[in-house]
């Protein structure tokens, strides 16, 4: 759990909570940094001036002030709970969770997730097992939690779901895209494993062959399919060697006990400057 949970009784400190009260900290822009901390040492009409770390002094208009949350909110999972909401919390909040190991982060109905561009141990079939069936807060932020919300709506409303991964070049989405294929794949298979027992020889037969379509084979063959579509539409940026393009729309058909009964792949080239 050491790349998904924080443990919140490090961050409820009351002495921090005392420090931040005393000093009247808040967020002022930063030609490098963004947004740096800064502390309230006394205002004038719309001018404020500040102190920064280092005991540098600054003045700023009061309109680019913004305000900083308490330190219990200090790596929050959903930053819909900030008390303040504004530019330099949300991007603090994501700065301090990914220096953390935390990639994953909610804001709201979304899942933002920030590219650690190196392996993380958060996509075993472990991890898996501990979001299937669960609910959204009772588990960490993952893009796991995300699909099983979806799967499970599938299956309880029987209406379509879709998952919308989106981002600039080397965000991850290629990447994410295979752990949501990756996560139904194991869940499909799962389902068909504990009910596999009591069906008949016939229908045990046909349920064994959408097992192994389930388990990997429909993983392989959406995943195969990439490096034909990366040979025409995949060019390399200044962050990514191997940036995908164009928009790539992945259905997956599922009967009505939840099975995986086949897939798709439909391609919309985006840039036509290629």
């Amino acid at each position: 759990m050491e790349f998904l949970h924080v443990d919140r009784k490090t961050v409820a400190d009351p002495t921090a909570h005392a420090e931040w009260s005393a000093k009247k900290l808040v967020w002022i822009p930063d030609d490098q940094e963004g947004f740096v901390a800064a502390s309230v040492k006394s205002e004038k009409g719309e001018e404020v001036t500040v102190e920064l770390e280092g005991g540098k002094r600054a003045v700023v208009n009061r309109d680019d002030i913004q305000r900083m949350n308490p330190p219990k909110f200090e790596k929050v999972e959903d930053m819909a709970e900030l008390t303040c909401l504004n530019e330099a919390c949300v991007l603090y909040n994501l700065k301090d969770r990914y220096y953390s190991g935390l990639i994953y982060t909610y804001s709201g109905l979304f899942c933002v997730v920030v590219n650690p561009y190196r392996n993380l141990p958060i996509y075993t079939e472990k991890v898996i097992d501990l979001y299937k069936g669960k609910k959204r807060h009772e588990v960490p932020p993952h893009i796991y939690a995300i699909t099983d919300t979806a799967y499970r709506s599938m299956l309880q409303d029987r209406e379509d779901q879709s998952i919308l991964c989106t981002g600039e070049s080397g965000a991850g989405k290629t990447e994410n895209t295979k752990k949501v294929i990756q996560y139904l794949a194991y869940v499909a298979s799962s389902r068909i494993t504990k009910s596999g027992a009591t069906l008949t020889p016939q229908a045990l037969q046909v349920q064994e062959h959408a097992l192994s379509l389930a388990k990997g084979e429909l993983e392989a063959q959406l995943l195969q399919a990439n490096p034909i579509l990366e040979s025409f539409g995949n060019a390399k940026t200044v962050k990514n060697d191997n940036s995908s393009r164009f928009g790539k729309f992945i259905r997956i058909n599922f009967d009505t006990s939840g099975y995986i009964a086949g897939a798709s792949i439909e391609t919309c080239i985006l840039n036509g400057k290629l």
